[in-house]
């Protein structure tokens, strides 16, 4: 498918050891947070008052709020290197990591391409070789690109007669882009280099390319401020930037972004514009057609999810949801794009259809039953030719090739499986197993099932659970519950070796398929957003309550975890419901719902939440948000706060201000702690060697909170 200072006081950091009354008796420190500055600022909220006392830390350049994340990072890194089994976890979770991991191959012209992690290599890299049998070479290596792995691939586009590739680039983390473009047939970089990219593809066509930018921000507003009016501009090969030609800006709309894109041929260019991250509009440019220099208005915009697949002639697939809560595949004709003409190819199914591939002129229909893949085949007239069979319950990925193939590679995982590679056959629908990978541990001993419980308002809502075969469940297992629950985005089976680690020491690793996501079409994901966004935490909620009811945990053994919009909702529920949680580990979180949207992308998420700025929907904001929903003197559980300097898309002082407010809220002997990694981002391109670190102390910290011991 084409794709949208004052200074601080010395500090106290000394952990004076107490005894506990665990069965373990372990020992724990208490700890002297270091005092955070207090301000008197107040805003004015359609006749209520709201205090931000922290609001000096939304400064991410003052000398002040350096000092005290260092501090901060001080103060967490004591109390973890005061857990006796931190290194053994360590160890572990890089014998486990350490195994060589590839993508599925693809070809382009005379050479099939792939990325490959020898196992504990801080970026994968880009690799290739001609034919199936040739020797493999390195493309790209990332590596090389700095000393501490934290520059990564952004993605790549090749060129239509596959002799230049594009390649964007982002260094720790940020979602600031650099395109760089390379010679296929000499491995050489070209002169061309672009800037400011950010939510963007590329999209060649000719001799160039279409992509999206927003102007140079100045050095202080780079990481937090607000992103506006994103264009689309066409570089030619060998122009330096600044001749580019501007292809579309709303310029009556700031706020709006707009990605392009170019049908397999090269005959159409789309561009797809959104006010939010739901609903967008799509405009076209037949390039074939001398008589059309101008975009013209395919589908309007924002009240559905429209896509182009691709073009079938002079005519467009679409991919939308209009009258088809679990989408639908229409054929929509340019010159006459009123609704009442659209042809349907693939019916809305009872299963809701998440994307749409194309390889080898037919059409790879992916929907998910209870959150599992099923992929269908048909042709661009709608026939059903193959029913793919799967080995099972899981996550199956990359059903796609270019129109002249005859076959392709996907990959399969799920919770318990590490990613294995499939050889997909067009012609006769045939799946062959083509690389499994060698870990080093036997999947076979781990299992998942799924189960479904009601939540609050009689909603069934399904959960994932893996654990080690022959657990016992006796209402004592420690659990791992973790959830989304927005932006359309279904939670779908996905191996993760630092999961895994948490199986094998015993626990279960829970997944809730929570409202807000797309696990069952649009409608699922309405009933978690704007005033329904309780419903996502009401699941989650009833989620643990189920677990303990069923007797396979209780309060005291379950930690919870999730990050951006998850991180929102680790936030809400264990401040709407202390005494079920034992640990809560936010990451990257949404945490002040009232301000989001002042901050780089924010903005962009009031479809999904809303927005303080209007009465009516700062009214329910206000009571879930977590920033706000905290009160002093009560027992919040242990928690690990994680989030990361170069984090430009949810600005770390959303995790600052509630670390802050919570450590002086905290009205239990449960530590509070924050760690934010350096050189970092929201977590796109992380280098492993940062992965394994903060897989190590976000586990140490669990385990240790939750009285388990280290297995061998």
């Amino acid at each position: 498918m084409l794709k949208k200072v004052h200074p601080f006081l010395p500090l106290c950091l000394i952990l004076n050891v107490i005894m506990t009354d665990t069965a373990a008796a372990q020992q724990q420190p208490t700890i002297h947070y270091p005092e955070t500055r207090r301000t008197d600022t107040v805003d004015h909220y359609h006749g209520t008052d709201i205090a931000d006392p922290y609001r000096w830390l939304e400064d991410d350049h003052s000398a002040e709020t350096a000092a005290w994340v260092s501090a901060q990072n001080q103060l967490t890194q004591s109390y973890l290197n005061y857990i006796p089994f931190r290194k053994q976890v360590h160890a572990r979770l890089e014998q486990l990591w350490n195994y060589p991991r590839y993508s599925a191959p693809f070809r382009r012209g005379d050479f099939y391409y792939y990325y490959k992690n020898d196992g504990l290599q801080n970026q994968a890299v880009l690799m290739r070789q001609r034919g199936l049998d040739g020797a493999p070479e390195v493309f790209i290596d990332p590596n090389q690109l700095s000393a501490t792995g934290t520059v990564a691939l952004g993605g790549i586009s090749f060129s239509k007669d596959h002799r230049y590739v594009a390649v964007l680039v982002a260094g720790a983390g940020s979602d600031w882009q650099t395109a760089k473009v390379m010679d296929t047939r000499t491995g050489q970089d070209l002169a061309d280099k672009l800037e400011w990219i950010k939510f963007s593809g590329i999209a060649w066509r000719g001799n160039g390319f279409y992509y999206s930018r927003y102007d140079a921000p100045t050095e202080q507003s780079k990481l937090s401020g607000k992103n506006e009016y994103h264009k689309v501009y066409y570089h030619q090969l060998g122009d330096a930037q600044e001749m580019d030609a501007l292809i579309y800006v709303d310029k009556n709309h700031p706020l709006r972004n707009a990605g392009a894109s170019v049908t397999e041929d090269e005959r159409f260019l789309l561009i797809h514009t959104s006010e939010g991250t739901s609903g967008s509009a799509i405009w076209y440019r037949d390039l074939q057609d001398p008589a059309q220099t101008e975009l013209k208005l395919l589908i309007p915009g924002f009240d559905h999810e429209p896509s182009v697949i691709d073009n079938d002639g002079d005519k467009l697939l679409v991919l939308t949801n209009h009258d088809a809560p679990n989408y639908k595949v229409v054929l929509v004709d340019p010159k006459h794009p009123e609704q009442q003409n659209w042809k349907t190819i693939i019916p809305e199914q009872q299963e809701v259809l998440g994307h749409v591939g194309t390889g080898g002129g037919k059409l790879f229909a992916s929907y998910l039953k209870d959150a599992s893949t099923r992929v269908m085949q048909y042709d661009y007239q709608g026939k059903l030719e193959h029913d793919i069979q799967l080995p099972g319950i899981g996550t199956a990925d990359g059903f796609g090739a270019e129109k002249e193939d005859k076959d392709f590679y996907y990959t399969f995982t799920s919770f318990v499986t590490p990613g294995t590679i499939y050889h997909y056959d067009i012609a006769t629908g045939q799946s062959t197993v083509y690389r499994k990978p060698e870990v080093k541990f036997n999947p076979e001993d781990y299992e998942t099932k799924q189960v479904f419980f009601q939540s609050k308002d009689g909603t069934r809502v399904p959960m994932f659970l893996s654990y080690k075969k022959g657990l016992e469940m006796k209402g004592n297992t420690p659990v791992l519950l973790y959830g989304y629950g927005g932006f359309n985005i279904p939670m779908t089976p996905a191996f993760s070796v630092s999961n895994l680690f948490f199986m094998e020491q015993g626990g279960i690793y829970a997944v809730v398929n929570l409202r807000g996501g797309s696990e069952y079409g649009e409608a699922w994901h309405k009933a978690g957003m704007l005033e329904k966004k309780q419903n996502v935490f009401d699941d989650f909620i009833g989620a643990a309550e189920f677990l303990v009811k069923q007797k396979y945990t209780n309060p005291s053994k379950i930690a919870i975890r999730g990050g951006s919009n998850g991180g929102l909702l680790i936030g809400a529920c264990m401040t709407q419901r202390p005494d079920l949680f034992k640990v809560a580990l936010p990451a990257v979180g949404v945490m002040d719902m009232l301000r989001f949207q002042k901050f780089t992308i924010g903005w962009a998420w009031a479809t999904e939440y809303g927005s303080s700025d209007k009465p009516e929907q700062f009214k329910y904001l206000v009571q879930y948000s977590p920033l706000h929903h905290l009160k002093k003197g009560v027992h919040y559980p242990a928690t690990l706060v994680t989030t990361a300097d170069h984090d430009d898309r949810v600005v770390p002082a959303h995790s600052f201000k509630f670390a802050a407010t919570l450590q002086a809220d905290q009205g239990g002997p449960a530590p509070v702690l924050i760690r934010i990694e350096t050189q970092a981002g929201h977590g796109a391109g992380k280098p492993t060697s940062k992965l394994i670190d903060e897989a190590t102390d976000v586990w140490s910290f669990t385990m240790w909170n939750l009285g388990m011991d280290f297995k061998q």
